[in-house]
């Protein structure tokens, strides 16, 4: 490359010359490996903080919007305020996609929508690929040495796992799970807790849920997700013996009792229609302890029940 300019003035332009080089060139790698259909990166350049780079998004011309609601193209209406998506750090620095959101006039959902755009995923701040980047990570490192290591918070990184868990499980066949594993981790003072589920199959061993808390409600929501015809076919869940999570697979395990005595009922319904009435021995003699109650031994057993059993013992 031939010199033109020296002294301080040649310095300057020299440096604008290499930044702006470098953000053609940042430009580039973007748009190699992270295209997104419909838009195009405008320009890059530092923060104010010089620690973050930031980097503008438009849409490309011609293009048209998507309803965030019924996810389909609609023209633009009006335009938001400048947002900031936070995507994977780069060289040390922190990276921010800055785009000006746009409202939709949908003939179906009216103007009240704002557009979908490819990055995001509703309201949250950080960019799919970086919940997936961080995602990742955390399978390789604790929560919180991931959240230290790229600069961010371990509530993101929660943000983070939780969106991917609840990705997969929306957009996979989930198949026969047989044995469940319920335990929390601590995340912050103050009895702060998560609720984990994971799938303990002997050949398949995977984070199934993650939930706010550790309550009955938290338990109970894995359940609602995986849904009723794959719950009633776990054989073993394993667990401490920390109240609530007792208490939801006693109830579980009560309503298979009932579930079972039903059947039980209607066989010896019919013996008898077909049979002589005989009595038989007692189950355990009588000066003998009482079997304990409360579905102890089913749920020691790990039986399930049918879900429409346990609407019976809710009250």
């Amino acid at each position: 490359m031939r010199k033109t300019r020296t002294g301080r003035g040649g310095g300057l332009w020299w440096s604008f010359a290499a930044a702006r080089l470098r953000a053609m060139e940042l430009i580039t790698i973007l748009n190699r490996c992270h295209r997104f259909p419909g838009f195009v990166y405008q320009h890059a350049h530092l923060g104010a903080d010089k620690k973050s780079i930031e980097v503008a998004v438009r849409p490309r011309k011609g293009s048209t919007a998507v309803c965030s609601r019924c996810h389909l193209p609609a023209p633009g209406y009006d335009q938001l305020a400048e947002r900031r998506f936070e995507f994977i750090p780069l060289w040390g620095f922190l990276v921010f996609l800055l785009y000006t959101m746009r409202r939709v006039d949908c003939r179906r959902c009216g103007v009240v929508a704002v557009e979908e755009v490819p990055w995001g995923d509703g309201k949250r701040t950080l960019t799919k690929a970086y919940m997936l980047f961080l995602a990742r990570w955390a399978r390789r490192l604790s929560w919180k040495e991931t959240a230290e290591a790229f600069r961010t918070s371990w509530d993101k990184v929660f943000d983070a796992v939780e969106h991917v868990v609840t990705f997969g499980l929306e957009h996979r066949v989930l198949g026969q799970i047989d044995a469940i594993g319920v335990d929390e981790i601590q995340y912050a003072k103050g009895h702060k807790y998560l609720t984990l589920v994971y799938q303990i199959d002997l050949d398949v061993t995977r984070l199934l849920w993650v939930g706010r808390e550790r309550t009955i409600e938290s338990f109970r929501g894995f359940f609602t997700l995986i849904g009723d015809e794959v719950a009633s076919k776990i054989v073993f869940v394993c667990s401490d013996m920390w109240e609530p999570y007792i208490k939801v697979r006693g109830r579980r395990a009560r309503a298979e009792e009932v579930a079972l005595a039903a059947a039980q009922t209607r066989r010896e319904s019919e013996d008898r229609t077909a049979l002589p009435v005989a009595r038989s021995a007692p189950l355990q003699p009588e000066d003998r302890t009482c079997l304990p109650s409360e579905g102890i031994i089913s749920g020691t057993l790990g039986l399930q029940l049918p879900a429409w059993a346990g609407k019976f013992l809710d009250d």
